[in-house]
């Protein structure tokens, strides 16, 4: 099985493939769901203390922060399958 691995910033690497999804920090329902995880132990924070742009969701239940936008890393993702990106006019 190929794992994809995408660099999220600061030397941290994230396997693409255990991804469900990337949300923005900034609704209230997220950041809910991201102090549960804090709370469950289920937090992985990827920030090295930045600001946090994106917030990772896993098939594990594991949720990741991280300093790089939504927009960033799926780009990256795009470009480590050889795909091109199409930057919205």
């Amino acid at each position: 099985m190929f794992t994809e691995l995408v660099h999220i910033g600061f030397g941290n690497i994230l396997a693409m493939n255990k991804v469900i999804a990337i949300a923005s920090p900034n609704s209230a329902p997220t950041k809910r769901v991201v102090q549960e995880g804090r709370n469950k132990g289920l937090l992985i924070d990827m920030t090295n203390g930045r600001r946090t742009k994106a917030v990772i969701f896993t098939d594990s239940g594991h949720i990741i922060l991280a300093a790089l936008a939504p927009e960033t890393i799926s780009s990256r993702s795009q470009l480590s399958r050889g795909g091109s990106v199409l930057k919205p006019e």
